[in-house]
């Protein structure tokens, strides 16, 4: 099959060694699954060492009695003309719960119509590993290609605490010009993005706690305080009801985007249709009166990410809990205070605390704050050149409504111009059951990275 020029075949080498990668169970926010996550670690050095790198895996030191999964950190001396270039990847996958709802085996690659099944396929162990196998083309092909670093981490889908600990005392290791980073979506039918701007994100747990144990309900009720219904209460009062964020001094230091950026991203927004048709339902989410691209690119969000208390099994039991839990998440701006908006949030909560009631705040993990890019950016015109070669169609410029925290952290520490080009497509259905990435979209990483690597 051949698409825009590019051949969409995979060599079966290629393919053992992508369906190996994607069989470890490297689930790096559950501490049951850090053995799966050391030997994807080893794997990456093998391979990297493999294509010529020198490589060190880092155990990043335990925090409250768990360790985390390795960083696995790589260098490869190039011609010291070209500007060096910082590979930026994670091995890390999402849980696969809820399990009865994947067609196929989460961890056991299935190859059904030109797309491949499998936790992982497209985030972002495929698109990393079909970004450095474009790299080890043309080393293989004997083109003179820079210096590459290569840094793997194993928790960016939990907050990439340890390589955000880390990273301050790597300034040397991670020192570069152009941090490349493939682990983001292509625009509708494939045509290629580059991505100007990120959100950032935050998350944490709020409880609940009342009663010292779950009640009956026909004892109790109208006496006891419903930790259930008031967490319900208490994240409601979070929103206006035109959606709209009604906490105090969240929305404080935002930098709107410029004229430019938002003519940019409206020119290729998707319709309402079209989004509707991939989410199931109306896009209604968000501040109404506000497009589709303000409210997923440019606008914070604050959103209830699980809400769990009482019982939930088959049948009934009328109890009144003893305590509810609320998972949350921000999504950030540029301008935005990551700490100042954690704290708005948190003062919300604790001055509506339903009577009766303990409120705790846990797992804080401040990630990090929003960026955007100037569309100037000379990394950016080389990158539209390459992409408009690769298909005529030309790039087009996306301010991505979700968040790689730790390219933040990188980006200071390395002084390198982020250059985020990935391939990925709804259809993927990425943090999902039936994730799948397909070997069209593999092709097009590795093409990308090849023509990059050859024209720096």
């Amino acid at each position: 099959m051949v698409k825009f020029g590019i051949m969409c075949a995979m060599e079966d080498s290629v393919k053992r060694e992508y369906f190996e990668l994607l069989g470890f169970e490297s689930v790096g926010a559950d501490p049951t699954k850090l053995r799966d996550c050391v030997a994807c670690a080893m794997w990456w050095r093998k391979w990297l060492e493999g294509t010529g790198f020198s490589v060190q895996l880092r155990m990043p030191d335990v925090k409250d009695g768990a360790a985390s999964p390795p960083i696995v950190l790589a260098e490869r001396a190039g011609d010291e003309s070209k500007s060096v270039v910082l590979v930026y990847g994670h091995y890390d996958v999402q849980p696969v719960d809820p399990v009865a709802e994947w067609k196929t085996k989460p961890f056991e690659p299935a190859e059904i119509d030109g797309r491949v099944y499998c936790r992982g396929a497209q985030d972002d162990k495929g698109q990393s590993f079909a970004f450095l196998c474009g790299l080890r083309d043309c080393i293989e092909r004997g083109i003179a290609v820079p210096t590459v670093k290569v840094v793997l981490e194993g928790q960016e889908e939990s907050g990439s605490a340890a390589l955000t600990e880390l990273a301050p005392t790597l300034r040397r290791e991670l020192s570069a010009q152009i941090l490349a980073v493939c682990d983001t979506s292509a625009a509708e039918g494939l045509r290629p993005a580059i991505v100007a701007g990120l959100r950032g994100v935050s998350h944490f747990t709020i409880r609940l706690t009342g009663p010292n144990r779950d009640l009956h309900s026909g004892e109790y009720g109208g006496i006891a305080p419903n930790p259930a219904q008031a967490i319900a209460e208490l994240v409601a009062s979070l929103h206006n009801p035109d959606g709209s964020i009604a906490v105090a001094g969240f929305r404080n230091g935002i930098e709107p985007p410029t004229h430019d950026e938002r003519q940019a991203a409206e020119s290729t927004a998707p319709d309402e249709s079209a989004v509707r048709e991939d989410i199931g339902c109306d896009p209604v989410g968000g501040q109404m009166g506000k497009t589709i691209v303000e409210r997923n690119s440019f606008e914070p969000t604050i959103e209830v990410n699980g809400i769990h208390s009482g019982y939930g099994g088959v049948g009934a039991k009328t109890v009144i809990p003893s305590e509810a839990i609320a998972k949350i998440s921000m999504r950030l701006v540029p301008g935005q205070s990551v700490r100042g908006a954690f704290k708005s949030v948190v003062d919300h909560l604790e001055d509506r605390i339903p009577r009766g009631m303990k409120l705790s705040v846990e797992d804080y993990n401040p990630g990090a704050g929003g960026f955007r890019l100037p569309l100037d950016s000379p990394v950016f015109r080389l990158a539209a050149d390459i992409l408009r070669e690769m298909d005529g169609r030309g790039a087009v410029f996306q301010w991505d409504g979700a968040s790689i925290p730790v390219v933040s952290v990188l980006r200071e520490v390395s002084a390198a111009a982020p250059l985020i080009v990935g391939w990925g497509q709804s259809a993927d259905r990425i943090h999902s059951p039936n994730e799948s990435y397909s070997f069209e979209q593999f092709a097009r990483a590795r093409e990308w990275s090849k023509r990059l690597f050859s024209s720096l």
